[in-house]
């Protein structure tokens, strides 16, 4: 890595840092006051857009998605691959309003997480899985009736190129509950934003759209195999990007 491009990264995560202290100060000043929709795209939709937006101009990080035409017209249960903090920003900005589900110590973070707080993310103990299904399985209802997408990294954190995390099945047994599919999503953002680390690449991040999947019945035994067929065409998906990458 060049001298310069490292400049420039260090200059991103500068300007990125900032203005997520001047926007989480503006918004807490003004969000409460705004319907949870209009909340959503003045705090997060708007300076997720930013984010992607610097990550583009500065550190050469493009995007081009496929498969927009698979988007549902209703909310429903997104089930995304998890390698980097990009496809957060990204995914973010993309579909709106968004419920998250995130470890629970992010909301103690000052000003950022006082922030999230004000967005109805869905906030779990991973110490307590039991309690985080049910959690996942109750909000994430709500959220979908209030009519926002709700977003759930399968594999429970992020997973470095070439490697596949078990995906838990909370997000399929959601969707199937409310009777809703899941929208399976894959890309290759860790070969240019790589887990571990501060280095980053320039280059396109290929993002997939993947077909709606509905479970085919109702039961445990529906809800492992919708399941495991995002699984299978996650990961399919993913190791094709990233022989292209």
């Amino acid at each position: 890595m060049s001298l310069a491009y490292t400049v420039r990264i260090a200059l991103f995560y500068a300007l990125l840092a900032l203005s997520a202290l001047v926007w989480c100060l503006i918004c807490l000043v003004v969000a409460p006051f705004m319907s949870f929709r209009a909340r959503y795209r003045f705090v997060v939709q708007a300076w997720c857009r930013n984010a992607v937006w610097l990550a583009k101009t500065i550190i050469g990080l493009r995007y081009e998605v496929r498969g927009q035409e698979n988007i549902p017209s209703t909310p429903c249960v997104i089930l995304s691959k998890h390698q980097s903090t990009w496809e957060t920003f990204f995914l973010s900005a993309y579909f709106e309003p968004l419920s998250q589900v995130l470890k629970r110590e992010l909301l103690y973070v000052p000003f950022f997480g006082w922030a999230i707080m004000l967005l109805k993310p869905i906030a779990i103990d991973r110490n307590n899985p039991k309690a985080a299904l049910r959690q996942v399985a109750k909000q994430g209802q709500e959220r979908l009736e209030q009519g926002a997408w709700v977003l759930i990294f399968p594999e429970g954190t992020r997973v470095p190129v070439g490697q596949n995390g078990k995906f838990s099945r909370s997000g399929a047994a959601l969707a199937a509950n409310a009777k809703l599919p899941v929208l399976p999503i894959a890309h290759n953002a860790g070969s240019f934003w790589p887990k571990a680390g501060w280095g980053k690449r320039p280059g396109t991040i290929q993002v997939v759209i993947g077909p709606a999947m509905h479970a085919e019945s109702e039961g445990p035994r529906a809800v492992a195999e919708l399941n495991q067929r995002a699984e299978d065409w996650v990961n399919a998906e993913v190791q094709r990007l990233e022989t292209q990458a």
